[in-house]
């Protein structure tokens, strides 16, 4: 449901895929909260319980995932890699519950996007050596390629944001029509179609979206 209030006599509107994204990091925030209580409960001489396993279990895939793509130098990135997959994933997932998915909405994605265009620059900045090597990074190999290289990493975040938003946007579509097509029937054919576009689509986007990110990344330390 949206949210709407009036501000200094204007009307804002806050949508419904906004408020959902909201939502999802209070979930992520609230889990990992519980995580570091049952971590620190945790005893060297005691087997952990199956909830600290999956835990692991993702911090291991995380952190494998960075050391192979971007090598064990990086591994300071783990963190920032962990928090944007489950903040997709859990946003992707969140149309088999009824909500509207926020990485529907493209606001969501192109916020995303800039984020990540944001920390490649700031990493582009510090490997280079300051602002004015950063400039200079533009015009290698040959100062004419100087257009080509600036429209690539402007390219970059809209590609992102466009790639994720398509991929969920247009299961949700999908999924939209069929329930209005078929009526009291339609959870007979959707209820599959769902796994398929909610979950399995949804956790390859966040994965997709986390290794470009991991590539960019690399590219800008070289």
């Amino acid at each position: 449901m949206s949210l709407s209030f009036v501000l200094n006599g204007k009307t804002i509107v806050i949508p419904e895929t906004v408020m959902n994204g909201i939502l999802v990091a209070i979930v992520l925030s609230i889990l990992a909260i519980v995580v570091n209580k049952e971590i620190k409960k945790a005893r060297v001489d005691k087997a952990p319980s199956n909830f600290l396993n999956v835990i692991e279990i993702f911090v291991e895939f995380i952190n494998n995932m960075v050391k192979s793509n971007m090598g064990e130098n990086k591994m300071q990135y783990a963190p920032v890699m962990s928090v944007l997959i489950s903040f997709i994933a859990f946003a992707n997932i969140l149309g088999i519950l009824g909500f509207e998915p926020p990485t529907s909405d493209y606001s969501v994605t192109l916020t995303l996007a800039l984020f990540v265009f944001v920390l490649v620059q700031g990493v582009k900045i510090k490997s280079s050596g300051g602002i004015i090597g950063y400039f200079k990074s533009f015009t290698k190999p040959v100062a004419l390629l100087t257009p080509i290289n600036i429209i690539t990493e402007v390219a970059n975040p809209i590609s992102m944001s466009f790639r994720l938003f398509g991929n969920i946007m247009s299961g949700s579509l999908i999924m939209a029509l069929l329930h209005g097509a078929l009526g009291y029937f339609s959870p007979l054919v959707t209820a599959p179609l769902h796994l398929y576009f909610d979950i399995f689509t949804g956790i390859l986007q966040s994965y997709i979206f986390v290794m470009l990110t991991m590539i960019f990344i690399d590219g800008a330390t070289e």
